[in-house]
């Protein structure tokens, strides 16, 4: 069961990532918590990644792309995966093809979330994230009980650099050219199947696994 997660920034990935690896057993390999884990660090490939993503600029094929396929060789992947945040690019999705053709595995499905552009600016300007065990708040929809407070550790609640207006509506910007050709790719191969992300969670989820079991 490999599964590629699509969507704009703010579309909900992150829930429904959560729900399936927790359904189906399978690792969520997502690249933007790689890239937040080695700017943490401080590593050479975490500078490097900050530059680009501080700018919502994607960060360079020949960096992800070899950060994925070292990932796809673990062994907590032999009976599947979560691809999320990857691919964003058509020559990443062929990149990706590749690699899997050398393990002699393919996509099962990919699952794309459509939301609208005004509801996902409300949704990524109002998130805040705790700086010290990266817990997820919204000044709308999920207040610390302490502004500013995490409810968790302690930690200062803040917003990341990518969630200021500037940024975000950069980082649509940077979507809608760069990655919304991979809906047509996958398409054509018959691997595509789109939901509307303003449904309730679990009515979203519950479509997507119907339609995951249909391709078993």
């Amino acid at each position: 069961m490999n599964i590629i997660l699509l969507g704009p920034p703010g579309a909900g990935k992150g829930t429904q990532a959560e729900l399936l690896i927790a359904k189906y057993n399978i690792p969520h390999i997502s690249t933007g918590d790689m890239f937040r884990a080695a700017i943490k660090e401080g590593t050479s490939l975490g500078v490097e990644a900050k530059g680009y993503m501080d700018q919502g600029q994607l960060v360079p094929d020949e960096v992800v792309i070899g950060i994925v396929k070292e990932r796809l060789q673990k062994e907590d992947t032999q009976k599947g995966f979560l691809l999320d945040g990857f691919p964003r690019t058509v020559s990443q999705a062929e990149a990706l093809e590749k690699i899997l053709a050398e393990m002699e595995r393919k996509i099962t499905v990919t699952i794309n979330i459509e939301v609208d552009s005004d509801i996902l600016l409300r949704r990524l300007t109002g998130r805040r994230v705790c700086r010290n065990c990266a817990a997820v708040y919204h000044i709308e929809t999920k207040k610390s009980k302490i502004e500013g407070v995490c409810d968790h550790c302690g930690g200062e609640v803040y917003q990341r650099t990518d969630d200021t207006p500037e940024t975000v509506s950069n980082r649509l910007d940077v979507y809608k050219k760069q990655t919304e050709p991979l809906i047509d790719y996958y398409a054509k191969k018959g691997l595509l199947a789109t939901f509307k992300g303003d449904a309730g969670i679990q009515v979203l989820f519950a479509n997507i696994c119907e339609t995951i079991e249909s391709k078993q």
